[in-house]
């Protein structure tokens, strides 16, 4: 009976001849679009170097700053108010006001005062091309102190080189971060508005009164209907694991089966969700705007886009409760740091308890008498 309920929904998917289309234009989307709409990698930061010392220290802090990736030198205003306004027009992200005696304090006294403006309204490149800017002058001061001191026929100062080292992403590529969370969001939303769209459909319709009448258990009914999700969401994951390794040359660091292993119970998860949602609309308006409001909490509350820990204390309780969240974490650790599954023991856990409950809910919430 179930390889019949199966083979219904396979013929009732592919009828619609929309949705295999999406299948597969959606995951070309998401892997060849989102990785550069959703890098958040601060670059051409536009600056203004308003320089009231004219010394040669200052034109070379000045060269530095143009020869530097994260900036973009667009100005050299001669008034501070003139950089204002070239930050009002857009022009420029952020001011570099450059005191009248820079280079004399700096080999006088060892300190000197520069001014840095940022606009704030992309808060994010305010903030980090300020900090980027300070780093860069900081640097440039204490080359200047090692050049100087000597000639003075004064020690310089002990410098400390610190020789960094970035750990599972050596070239800090905010697309290899991305890549194996945004698989997670394609799977959300293919296997979460599949099932919840193909129920009430056939409540619409009315195929699913004839289902009622016969003597498929309710267990049966859900099987046929998580199945083929399961299928459909593997090739999809198999589509944009391939699109990931042929455009980006990213593999997983762990075990593939891992992956896949981890992706059978995450699509039961949401299939499971899907289903409930489905359970309790009546209509296709009603379920997709029911499965919208939690798919947007769901995917705000992920770290998909900003870190868990950035987020408020009752915000990062809330994610307790998330099961996008654990498959993220479990993407990232398998893509990234080569975790195995004996590493990835409480996202295991708290992914099971998902699949666990909401499957369970949506037996017990499908009533055929209805």
């Amino acid at each position: 009976m179930l390889n019949y309920l199966i083979q219904k929904e396979f013929k009732q998917i592919f009828r619609n001849s929309f949705i295999p289309k999406i299948l597969v234009a959606l995951p070309l989307m998401v892997i060849l679009v989102f990785p550069w709409a959703a890098n958040q990698e601060i670059t051409n930061i536009k600056v203004d170097v308003v320089d009231r010392d004219h010394s040669a220290s200052s034109r070379r802090l000045t060269e530095k700053i143009a020869a530097s990736s994260y900036f973009q030198l667009t100005t050299l205003s001669k008034r501070y108010e003139t950089a204002l306004e070239q930050i009002a027009d857009g022009k420029a992200d952020i001011i570099l006001e450059i005191q009248p005696g820079f280079e004399k304090a700096l080999m006088v006294t060892g300190a000197a005062e520069v001014r840095i403006s940022s606009n704030a309204v992309n808060i994010m490149k305010g903030g980090l091309g300020s900090g980027y800017m300070s780093q860069i002058v900081q640097d440039f001061a204490s080359e200047l102190r090692s050049e100087y001191l000597p000639a003075a026929g004064k020690s310089a100062l002990p410098v400390i080189q610190i020789v960094s080292q970035n750990r599972f992403n050596p070239f800090s590529d905010y697309k290899v971060f991305m890549i194996p969370a945004l698989l997670v969001m394609l799977l959300t939303i293919i296997c979460g508005f599949l099932p919840t769209l193909n129920i009430v459909s056939e409540k619409e319709i009315g195929t699913i009164e004839q289902i009622n009448v016969t003597p498929v258990s309710k267990i049966a009914f859900i099987l046929s209907k998580l199945i083929p999700n399961w299928i459909m969401g593997l090739v999809i994951m198999t589509i944009y694991l391939l699109l990931a390794y042929f455009v980006y040359g990213l593999s997983p660091a762990g075990n593939i089966l891992t992956v896949y292993f981890f992706a059978l119970i995450y699509i039961f998860v949401v299939s499971g969700l899907g289903l409930v949602i489905s359970n309790y609309s009546s209509t296709v308006q009603q379920a997709m705007f029911m499965m919208f409001f939690f798919m947007i909490i769901m995917i705000m509350l992920s770290g998909l886009f900003t870190p868990i820990a950035s987020m408020p204390y009752w915000a990062q309780h809330l994610t307790l409760f998330n099961p996008l969240r654990y498959f993220i974490e479990i993407m990232r650790m398998v893509y990234l740091k080569g975790s195995s599954v004996f590493q990835l023991g409480n996202q295991f856990a708290a992914l099971m308890v998902f699949a666990l409950l909401l499957n369970g809910l949506a037996v017990v919430s499908y009533h055929k008498n209805r």
